[in-house]
């Protein structure tokens, strides 16, 4: 009677623990590739003077820059994907992702603005903060009485998805604008933000507080989002409260993907194509997909991330370039897959 549970608890842990040794082996590659490579055997002595606060020789010093990087990297593609999975749950559309709803968006206006009065670096990640906030509590305000569960669930997701898409045409209106009375010395540095660009970006610790917050909610409610997938009108009746879960998965979403944006500027695909590829290897159950997207979104933006500053070196890409150069042919396969 109990084998059944206990095996797919077993597969869960396989899965994840699989999953979690590849997210350790992504953020050892990014930390031994590079113009200059290490080797495997300078490893060790380098985190020894890492951890002990010193930087003595080089490869501690090009072992903490990449590594620094990389865990910028590893933040924002797991919130990016966790993200994806609620925003799907939310609107009940595989097609959703973080920035359907406009939140990126309004972080491209806060920061562009502050790009463009030469504003200093935290600034710009206040202002871009500022902007995803700004978008999600007005969304939240427009679309209030559909997240309450009032309406039919399928209407309702219609209603919050199509208000979504007004905010973010007319936030991008305000970014062309931006964009077309820019000088010619600010246009790259606005280009790269609103592509995705790590090259500058310093590790935190409220974007992993972020995360690790929407994860716990997340495994909490993953029962819950697995009854509203599936019998979404029944779900009221089966103990699920649908306006709190909804409300919840909003906000949850919305500010994972605003402390993705403020810390790596908005990165396509990655909370679009991690959901897909995991329901899709491991089941539509959100007590394995929720862990499993983000470990895999996490490992996913480190392994582009390496990409985009290795591939030309000593040239650095933006590394939403490669997510989109990546994900475009993997989610079309997927919808292939799908329909045949």
């Amino acid at each position: 009677m109990h084998a059944a549970p206990q095996a797919r608890r077993q597969r869960a842990f396989v899965i994840v623990g699989a999953l979690l040794l590849a997210a350790l082996a992504s953020l050892l590659v990014a930390g031994m590739t590079g113009s200059v490579a290490l080797h495997v055997a300078e490893l060790p002595d380098a985190l020894d003077q890492l951890l002990h606060g010193r930087q003595d020789s080089l490869a501690a010093s090009l072992l903490a820059l990449r590594a620094g990087r990389a865990l910028v990297a590893f933040v924002s593609g797991g919130a990016l994907a966790l993200a994806g999975v609620m925003m799907q749950a939310l609107l009940r559309n595989p097609l959703a992702d973080p920035y359907v709803l406009g939140i990126s968006a309004g972080a491209s206006v806060g920061a562009l603005l502050a790009l463009l009065l030469m504003c200093a670096a935290v600034t710009v990640d206040a202002s871009a903060l500022v902007g995803a906030v700004a978008v999600s509590m007005l969304l939240y305000l427009l679309a209030r009485r559909d997240l309450r569960g009032g309406v039919a669930a399928e209407g309702g997701a219609s209603q919050l998805l199509l208000t979504g898409v007004i905010l973010s045409s007319a936030c991008m209106a305000l970014v062309t604008l931006m964009l077309s009375i820019a000088p010619e010395g600010q246009l790259r540095s606005m280009v790269f933000w609103m592509i995705g660009d790590l090259a500058g970006a310093s590790p935190r610790l409220l974007p992993w507080l972020v995360l690790g917050g929407g994860l716990a909610y997340a495994l909490r409610n993953a029962r819950a989002m697995n009854v509203a997938a599936l019998h979404a009108d029944a779900a009221a009746t089966l103990g699920i409260r649908v306006g709190a879960l909804r409300k919840g998965l909003f906000l949850v979403s919305g500010l994972l993907t605003a402390s993705s944006v403020t810390s790596a500027g908005a990165i396509g695909f990655v909370g679009l194509i991690v959901p897909h590829a995991c329901r899709f290897a491991f089941g539509p159950d959100h007590r394995v997909l929720v862990p499993s997207a983000v470990l895999a979104g996490g490992g996913f933006l480190v392994l582009c991330d390496t990409l985009a500053r290795t591939v030309v070196a000593p040239v650095q890409l933006p590394v939403g370039a490669i997510t989109a150069l990546i994900g475009a042919p993997v989610f079309l396969y997927q919808l292939h897959r799908l329909r045949a």
